[in-house]
């Protein structure tokens, strides 16, 4: 903790003293580069935490993805459901999609646990509060690394064909992440005050899930092809899944759109968290 406190140290300016957008902006990059260090420290302290207190630890992270994509993989091969021809094997499809949507996730949650968590530190220690949700965006990377074990068990398993493109896909699940991320930020404020939110996200999510192509190819049909064509997260996932499994980069208008409006919603999403922050914290001190 005395360590936080020294890295805490770093000239923050209150988003209520920025008086044009210019000086906002520029505040905002220059505290996020001056919370590397303490992001890097919370990110340590959190990960640690997590993984000590826990008897089964890093397996953790393994169980979601591979558990969800078990049912369906069962449900598939008994004929219960039937989903349709996949381009590759159905195993590798679900397994490699489950994989991607716990990452996007565990991404959306992570910028409002990150804060949630730190609410002690917020009340007492004035530094960037860009620290937070930097370390939640390593928390992220870093279980996106322990699952990518379950992704390369599955193609060497099924023995799918490792071609040049699959170099790509780092960067459709950096987009896929940052997408989750930019959700999350937006719903920190609020959900910082009301746990209600909390929980209605679980339950959004869980929805979200089955409106998009994680266990299922895109619908070629009228009305369900829409829903995976307006559903935002389907060309980042399905590009990200194609590179994988096929090295090939597919949906690329859809994904290279979606990935614009990332980061604007990004820094739309970052400014409102900047601006709020002040206030939400001065509520909790009440």
């Amino acid at each position: 903790m005395n360590q936080t406190k020294k890295l805490a140290k770093v000239v923050y300016t209150p988003a209520s003293q920025m008086r044009t957008p210019g000086l906002l902006i520029r505040s905002m990059f220059k505290d996020l580069v001056g919370s590397r260090e303490l992001a890097w420290r919370l990110f340590i302290r959190d990960v640690s935490a997590q993984y000590r207190q826990s008897i089964l630890g890093i397996f953790w992270a393994f169980f979601p993805p591979i558990l969800s994509g078990l049912v369906f993989i069962i449900l598939q091969s008994k004929k219960v459901v039937n989903f349709g021809a996949t381009d590759v094997p159905y195993p590798v499809f679900v397994l490699v999609g489950t994989t991607l949507w716990q990452v996007f996730s565990e991404s959306i949650n992570a910028p409002l646990k990150s804060v949630v968590m730190a609410k002690p530190m917020l009340a007492k220690i004035n530094f960037p509060r860009e620290a937070l949700f930097v370390s939640a965006f390593y928390q992220t990377v870093f279980n996106m690394l322990i699952k990518s074990v379950i992704i390369i068990g599955v193609l060497f398993i099924f023995k799918v064909k490792i071609t040049a493109g699959i170099l790509l896909a780092p960067i459709a699940v950096f987009v896929l992440i940052l997408f989750g991320m930019s959700l999350g930020m937006f719903l920190t404020p609020i959900g910082t005050l009301y746990t209600d939110i909390q929980q209605g996200l679980m339950m959004f999510i869980q929805f979200w899930f089955f409106v998009t192509p994680v266990v299922y190819p895109p619908p070629q049909t009228f009305p369900y092809s829409l829903i995976a064509t307006l559903n935002p997260v389907s060309p980042i996932l399905m590009t990200a899944r194609d590179l994988i499994t096929k090295g090939q980069f597919s949906n690329t208008v859809p994904f290279l759109v979606i990935s614009g409006l990332t980061l604007l919603a990004l820094i739309t999403s970052w400014i409102i968290y900047r601006v709020t922050l002040p206030i939400l914290i001065e509520r909790m001190s009440a």
